[in-house]
């Protein structure tokens, strides 16, 4: 037997943390996957990851660590509705412990992610699992060859300010 009260349960899982999981999940070989778009693509809301599929149709998952962020998404004004009509399906990604507290708050046509991080051999992992698959917008169409470019775009930008935090924090 095991001694029981050195056992540390795991912190919450991250946003950090999440975002790998669930582009994994995805897998970011098959899709461009964008974190925090939210400027430079034409009057788009903020999209915590934002995807395109090779078909040329886009995805949105919205991050929320807690059901206190997740009551007030609602209050925004956007609903995440593109007025473009450029996203096809949106998900909720949520800690798994939060799912009984959570799920009855997220509209249906939504879909649901699961994530959670787990302990192996002295090293945290995170994983994502779909919990209930989102609905296909009507009316939703494919990005057209220059919204995926600047799509790709504002994601490789990204990059370069990672590896500027990284700088940043090895000399911290």
């Amino acid at each position: 037997m095991g001694v029981k009260g050195n056992r540390q349960k795991p912190k919450l899982i991250s946003t950090v943390e999440m975002e790998v999981a669930i582009a994994k999940m995805f897998d970011i070989r098959k899709h461009i996957v964008v974190p925090n778009l939210s400027w430079g693509f034409d009057g788009m809301h903020e999209c915590d990851l934002f995807f395109v599929r090779k078909t040329g149709y886009a995805f949105e998952v919205e991050i929320k660590r807690s059901k206190a962020d997740l009551l007030a998404d609602f209050k925004k004004g956007h609903n995440h509705v593109d007025k473009k009509n450029r996203i096809v399906q949106l998900y909720y990604a949520i800690p798994r412990e939060l799912l009984k507290k959570c799920e009855e708050h997220i509209p249906e046509d939504s879909g649901i992610i699961i994530c959670e991080k787990y302990e192996s051999n002295g090293k945290y992992y995170s994983y994502a699992s779909i919990h209930r698959e989102a609905k296909r917008k009507k009316g939703a169409r494919k990005l057209n060859a220059k919204e995926r470019l600047k799509v790709a775009s504002l994601g490789c930008m990204r990059i370069w300010k990672l590896k500027e935090k990284i700088i940043h924090l090895k000399y911290e």
